[in-house]
């Protein structure tokens, strides 16, 4: 999938906000990026886009200025954000909020200064603090594991689920993966905990659902992070009775995997590419340079990966 081309088909209807579509004059535009810190491979991939489209975009255009901050937790991502506004003077904003409850209100302040807010992937609780809206399919994301998981296992089961952070995209995978199994009765949910997108979190949370549950036949990981932690929990506890574990947003090793059969459960993941935050970044500067506004939500398509496909979303240069 080539998710650049899908992007920039749909940027291709960005609305004038005022200035002749035929002058194009390039404002001064000081671009803030703030992102989470690279505290495990998805994120890694953020940072290491982010950082790519600053250097492309500065090198390609005199009048814009890009600020990377990365936080570790929300408090961090809030106070960078008046730093932002207060130290570097931006006047454009992307964002890839830490959480979404916490950074609406913060956000929605910097809006109120008069910054162009485009927010990347985790939604805020309120558009209204948002200006455009740019994210991988997170509808998509929940249902596409959920209807390969009820097919291999027959529609008869046992699975358990890893959520990510308390974000509105949790909320919609979550959402859209219970809506598949609700058609499927004979599929038993035990049960569904936070683990952060992180491998550490998600093998302390399969440790404790391999403690309670004596059978699971498939893993809802929601991570390629998190798969990992799952099946290093599942290989100390001897457990033979998981037949599937899936992951999501196809890193690089669990793509490998999957081309290579190395292990029978991993049989399938779901396309969720962290470059998004590089178009996110190149769409918002440029729009900004020529005066124009995004459309209000650009989505990027999450399809099913299985290796008859696997080798179209390999990526070995990439740190995800």
């Amino acid at each position: 999938m080539n998710i650049k081309s899908i992007i920039f088909g749909v940027a291709a209807s960005v609305v004038a906000l005022g200035a002749p579509a035929a002058a194009f004059a390039q404002n001064k535009v000081n671009l803030g990026v703030a992102i989470p810190a690279a505290t495990h491979s998805f994120t890694a991939g953020i940072v290491w886009w982010a950082n790519a489209a600053k250097a492309e975009l500065e090198k390609e255009h005199k009048d814009l200025k890009v600020t990377i901050k990365t936080a570790a937790n929300a408090g961090e991502q809030a106070n960078q954000l008046q730093d932002l506004v207060t130290a570097n003077k931006i006047n454009s904003l992307v964002i890839f909020p830490f959480e979404s409850a916490a950074l609406t209100k913060p956000v929605a302040q910097v809006k109120s200064k008069g910054v162009y807010v485009t927010v990347v992937d985790r939604g805020l609780t309120d558009p209204s603090a948002q200006d455009a809206y740019i994210s991988g399919d997170n509808t998509a994301f929940g249902k596409v594991p959920a209807e390969y998981i009820a097919k291999a296992l027959n529609g008869k089961g046992n699975i358990v689920a890893m959520r990510g952070i308390a974000t509105t995209l949790d909320n919609e995978r979550m959402d859209a993966f219970n809506s598949v199994m609700k058609d499927y009765p004979d599929i038993k949910l035990l049960d569904a905990k936070y683990a952060n997108w992180n491998r550490d979190d998600a093998f302390k949370v399969m440790q404790d659902y391999l403690t309670r549950f004596k059978q699971i036949d498939a893993v809802w990981a929601a991570d390629d992070d998190m798969a990992v932690g799952v099946l290093k929990a599942i290989e100390q506890a001897k457990r033979d009775d998981i037949k599937i574990v899936f992951g999501g947003a196809g890193s690089k090793g669990m793509i490998k995997t999957l081309i290579d059969g190395k292990d029978p459960r991993i049989q399938a993941n779901v396309s969720y590419s962290p470059k998004f935050i590089y178009e996110a970044i190149k769409l918002t500067a440029e729009a900004r340079l020529k005066g124009e506004a995004l459309p209000a939500t650009t989505i990027v398509p999450s399809v099913l990966i299985t290796k008859d496909n696997a080798k179209d979303f390999y990526f070995p240069d990439s740190p995800f």
